[in-house]
């Protein structure tokens, strides 16, 4: 019967079993490192030199395929390199051709005809050719060139994706030189499927791969790896781009591949027109419509068409649309005026277009009657309506339209509008559609719960009502300057949200609420004033709360703006300053006060709250709080569950008059904080019940000892660790809310019963990373020694230290966990210098998973790590004694453990042989030179006697292999 934690057999071997039934070729390792030419090489040499010729008849020769491969396994070993890769797998680099005294494209693959290609899987792909050598679980080639990187881990490690990933980021700091060329990797535990691209590894960028037809993992690996599919990503789905100079690199969800292909389907359609895509706020919309302008302009079928980019001003001026070419575009033209979009349509221009809805503003009608135009227009639903969509489609009257929308269709708009436009060719209005629901099981958007400010803060609720909410004007308002056109009239509610004595008391509460909720969190804030004039107000009232750095005002410009409004105008180049010093965790201002810009079309995932004091409903305020829905993750720990709104205005008391959607399309968009108050007195429930009893009235060694009894079984350790987790997620959110106060000291007790769990049964893990900002202040204030999972330091490797932890007066569990973590943190710390130590650290693994799964008692288990230390201070003894270098002690000590009778020996020549082979750790040619000698040596000093047979001397070579390899690690 098989072992359900064995990552090999129950994942790994059975995800290679389903890739070879859809078409890829099985090479076992050494197969694998036959054709790549040596451990430290990356293609498939043989394979890519063939197919090479076989794909550049007429171009490619012999020599030239040779002079390709070194090109490509030469690119630089960082994300420049890896779009240099790229671009030789989309055909876009070139050889010279001297007959036809030409440069020609070079086809590295053949997306349209999967079989002229060859696929090839293989699995512990072992490269030495970075700073450090690594091993990949699994990694699939085509025509020779690596493409996807698969890391596997067993079904029952609760942590296994996020070790996964923990693994390929390590993959890049070590070994860049293979990544470079990789495009994508794979990450799995049976039970999930997540992908990514390569040099982006955030795991914010980690994609949950959903089939809609089935989710088993046979089919989630048949799909994901369908020769045919995995071509097309490579070719269409994967995106660079630069921004603010800096190059990025993104491949698609599976709700953008769908939507793509979903409107390329429209596109070949003669009797549809039009179509609507309503793709929640923050789940890629940009990169989606980019990649369908790709696929227009790139597929003969359309005829070599115009494609028209409709984006707003803040999309221009954030420099993706104006830098395409970057993205693979040949042609790309940005209208900087009506006459030259009207010279570009009229000339019959073929390409790109990006514009904006405005420079259609009287535009003739019938300017270009071609079909074979498309126009994509971002925020569809407020860039058409009116006069200026009239104006659109009067211009481009056979034109096929597909609109693209961050919110859904209105209540208000059905039969007109939007819907109108775009959604009468489809059920329900969408030609594609992902909700706010969706976006956040997948982890696109963060959830967003909201709570209301003071009641002495609030604005009036009549006045509120009779000026805003009830109005039939301001249903269905689509555009912010809409919005303060609507809020203009609204005189007496406007009076009462810049009244300054109210203005001075929420930005003292903000000041504070920003201080003890927000900072110790580590994220930022809008602050959403009513207009300009009330940025300015609230910027001199929190200048007297906060330091002036900590916040700044972003609003347009108005020529005719008094000096109190005009000091806060900002240079183009001040306000990008602005914006990406707020995007940075480390850079200052920490608040930005807006009332209309910077509320749609900028993304700051650092951005955690939002200060809400201008009344604002419908698609403004999904817009507006979608600014707050961004996943966030740093390298600090900080990573972000929730967007949090503060609302001074009352919008958030009636809801359903707020967002006027049908309540399918805006299920789990925001819930109040009462749900999650009432969720976490739940979870301290269910952890007084379950949990708490196990440490109530004991010492502090003895309630260790309890916990660490009660969770050997994994599956109870697990399901606290999820327990906890969501506990944590809420405590961070609602701190320091007098609400926890009930509850204080038993979630202090749960977290230091967590960290000890994760200190001794999780080793490799970084404790402090497991706890989120405010949990890991609670527990490094209030932290005892023993319950915390600390052990008796070993500050040297001797029998008074051994003897101390032995007879300390702890129970033997807890003695147990002491003495594994002095091993560990040993053998860390210790291995390079004394590489004898690593089979011990090894010997003490095995010892811990058996007495894990109780095939050791607690008095067996210490008995075993006794002998193993005194092993340990045995051998620290004879190595101060030894003339040996640190490799052949090791040598000797491993050979003396296994009974060889002439280990001195064998070690000597040993190491005659690392001065032989000196470069083993970077030469794969050498290495095999040491791996050979070892071989001889150990026949030569009759290791077969304890081995018995050959084949057991080739795998005590492979155990001293392995020992080097990873002293040298």
């Amino acid at each position: 019967m098989p072992n359900l934690g064995n990552e090999r057999y129950l994942v790994q071997n059975p995800l290679i079993r389903y890739a070879i039934e859809i078409g890829w070729t099985y090479l076992p390792p050494e197969e694998a490192l036959r054709l790549r030419r040596g451990d430290s090489d990356i293609v498939l040499y043989e394979v890519l030199l063939k197919q090479l010729q076989r794909l550049n008849p007429g171009i490619v020769d012999h020599i030239k395929a040779e002079e390709i491969i070194h090109r490509l396994t030469s690119v630089y070993p960082n994300i420049e390199g890896n779009l240099h890769a790229w671009e030789y797998l989309n055909g876009l680099k070139t050889v010279f051709v001297e007959a036809e005294r030409r440069e020609r494209s070079v086809r590295l693959l053949d997306p349209n005809t999967p079989e002229l290609n060859t696929f090839h899987v293989t699995d512990e792909f072992y490269f030495t050719g970075g700073s450090k050598p690594i091993r990949a679980d699994v990694v699939l080639f085509i025509n020779g060139i690596p493409i996807v990187i698969v890391e596997t881990k067993s079904a029952t490690r609760i942590e296994g994706i996020a070790e996964a990933l923990d693994q390929i980021r390590r993959y890049h700091r070590e070994g860049p030189e293979l990544m470079a060329i990789l495009q994508l990797h794979a990450l799995t535990h049976l039970l999930k499927f997540y992908y990514g691209a390569t040099w982006n590894t955030s795991r914010k960028s980690l994609y949950n791969w959903r089939d809609e037809q089935a989710g088993d993992f046979e089919t989630l690996v048949k799909t994901f790896f369908a020769p045919r599919r995995i071509l097309r990503v490579l070719t269409e789905f994967i995106l660079f781009a630069r921004k603010d100079g800096e190059l990025s690199k993104v491949v698609l969800r599976p709700h953008q591949i769908r939507a793509v292909e979903r409107v390329i389907k429209r596109a070949r359609d003669p009797e549809k027109r039009r179509g609507l895509i309503w793709h929640t706020q923050g789940s890629g919309k940009t990169y989606t419509m980019i990649t369908v302008a790709k696929r227009l302009l790139e597929d003969p079928v359309f005829n070599n068409p115009t494609v028209i980019m409709l984006v707003d001003r803040n999309e221009l001026e954030q420099q993706l649309f104006g830098n395409l070419e970057a993205v693979g575009f040949a042609r790309v033209q940005v209208a900087n005026s009506k006459r030259h979009l009207y010279e570009l349509l009229k000339s019959d221009y073929r390409g790109l277009i990006v514009s904006m809805i405005h420079k259609f503003d009287d535009i003739p009608a019938n300017v270009n009657l071609r079909e074979n135009i498309y126009v994509l227009v971002d925020e569809a639903h407020r860039t058409t309506g009116g006069k200026l969509g009239n104006y659109l489609m009067g211009a481009l009257p056979n034109a096929t339209y597909i609109g693209f929308t961050g919110t859904p269709i209105d209540k208000t708009a059905h039969g007109k509008g939007t819907f109108k436009v775009f959604g009468t060719d489809d059920p329900k209005g969408y030609l594609d559609k992902y909700s706010i629901r969706e976006s956040i099981e997948d982890g696109t958007t963060v959830p967003l719960h909201y709570s209301l400010a003071p009641n002495e803060l609030m604005v009036d609720r009549e006045t509120l009502e009779n000026e805003f909410l009830n109005l039939v004007e301001a249903e269905g308002v689509s555009d912010v300057e809409e919005l303060d056109r609507v809020l203009e009239k609204a005189v007496t509610l406007k009076y009462m949200l810049k009244n300054r004595e109210r203005i001075d008391k929420i930005a003292k509460f903000v000041a504070n609420h920003f201080k003890t909720v927000i900072e110790p969190m580590g994220y930022k804030a809008f602050l959403v004033a009513v207009d300009r004039e009330a940025c300015a107000f609230y910027k001199e009232a929190l200048d007297r709360y906060l330091p002036p750095e900590y916040s700044a005002v972003v609003i347009s410009k108005n020529y005719n703006d008094p000096p109190e409004l005009a000091k806060y105008h900002l240079a183009e180049e001040k306000e990008e300053q602005i914006r990406k010093a707020f995007r940075s965790p480390d850079s200052l201002p920490n608040i930005l006060i807006v009332t209309e810009k910077l509320l749609t079309g900028y993304d700051a995932p650092i951005l955690y709250c939002m200060y809400l004091d201008k009344p604002m409903r419908d698609h403004v305020l999904l817009q507006a709080i979608a600014r707050v829905n961004r996943p966030y993750e740093d390298d600090e720990g900080r990573r972000k569950r929730a967007g949090f709104i503060l609302d001074f205005v009352g919008i958030f008391e009636n809801l359903e008059k707020a967002l006027a959607f049908d309540s399918e399309d805006v299920q789990s968009v925001v819930e109040g904080v009462d749900v999650l108050e009432e969720r976490f007195e739940s979870l301290m429930a269910e952890g007084r019940e379950k949990y708490l009893p196990l440490v109530k009235d004991k010492v502090a060694d003895k309630a260790a000892e309890a916990v660490l009894e009660y969770f050997r079984d994994k599956e109870r350790r697990h399901e606290f660790y999820q327990y906890f987790k969501e506990l944590q997620d809420i405590y961070e959110i609602l701190s320091p809310d007098p609400f926890l106060r009930p509850f204080m000291s038993d979630y202090e007790e749960l977290a230091r019963m967590y960290r000890m769990l994760r200190a001794n049964y999780e080793p490799g893990i970084s404790i402090d990373r497991e706890f989120l900002r405010k949990t890991a202040r609670l527990v490094q204030e209030h932290t005892d020694a023993v319950f915390s999972g600390e052990t008796t330091k070993f500050y040297k490797l001797d029998e008074e230290t051994l003897e101390k932890v032995l007879n300390d007066n702890k129970p033997d569990t807890v003695k147990v966990f002491n003495l594994l973590k002095a091993i560990r943190v040993l053998v860390e710390q210790e291995s390079q210098r004394s590489p004898y130590l690593i089979p011990i650290g090894e010997r003490a693994e095995q010892i811990a998973k058996a007495f894990e799964e109780r095939q050791l008692t607690t008095k067996e288990t210490l008995k075993q790590l006794e002998l193993l230390l005194r092993d340990g201070i045995e051998g620290k003894k004879a190595e101060a004694q030894s003339d040996l270098s640190p490799e052949g002690f090791a040598v000797f000590w491993l050979l003396k453990r296994e009974g060889v009778a002439k280990a001195e020996k064998a070690a000597q020549q040993v190491e005659n042989a690392f001065k032989q082979f000196p470069h083993w750790e970077r030469s794969s040619e050498q290495e095999r030179g040491l791996r050979i000698a070892l071989f001889k040596v150990l026949l030569d000093v009759g290791a077969e006697q304890v081995a018995e047979s050959v084949e057991q001397v080739a795998e005590l070579a492979e155990r001293i292999m392995k020992m080097l390899r990873r002293r040298s690690a």
